[in-house]
């Protein structure tokens, strides 16, 4: 088979494949506006006093079972940022917006829009919440070999 003739194969190949992922993402990302748009109709606003703040598997989580069981099973191992926080006389465990995450102080009281056990965002209960220390980005073994080959080191 000439050369040619694999090329424009591969090339086809290529170009479908690009296709369905082009396909999958915007399907995705209506999926997901829908979603929001769900939550922040039933967005409200709660006074919490924040325990303790992790990254956990949803099985290690603590949340109910009924939640697990209705998540999809590629995202079961998936971590997700967990917020154990004491929401009037109740111990609640709830989800967090990654974004809004870091910005959640610990052993703090805050003011949180929460839709069901999500946290869409936090604001100071007592004043302005403490803007979190940026956290130094780990190099990657690439950046390690750059800067190893212009001198660096």
């Amino acid at each position: 088979m000439p050369l040619w003739a694999v090329l424009l194969i591969l090339l086809a190949v290529v170009g479908i494949t690009l296709f369905f992922l082009y396909r999958a993402g915007k399907k995705a990302q209506t999926q997901r506006e829908e979603q929001m748009a769900q939550m922040e109709a039933a967005k409200q606003t709660v006074s919490m006093l924040v325990i303790d703040k992790k990254k956990l598997p949803l099985k290690d989580s603590g949340l109910p079972q009924m939640v697990i069981d209705q998540t999809p099973k590629r995202y079961r191992r998936q971590k997700l940022p967990i917020v154990k926080a004491k929401v009037g006389s109740k111990i609640m465990i709830l989800i967090s917006e990654p974004e809004v995450f870091d910005m959640i102080p610990l052993k703090k009281e805050v003011k949180a829009t929460v839709s069901g056990l999500y946290i869409l965002g936090v604001k100071g209960a007592h004043g302005a919440l403490p803007v979190p220390a940026k956290a130094k980005k780990k190099e990657g073994w690439l950046g390690k070999l750059l800067k190893k080959g212009r001198g660096e080191a």
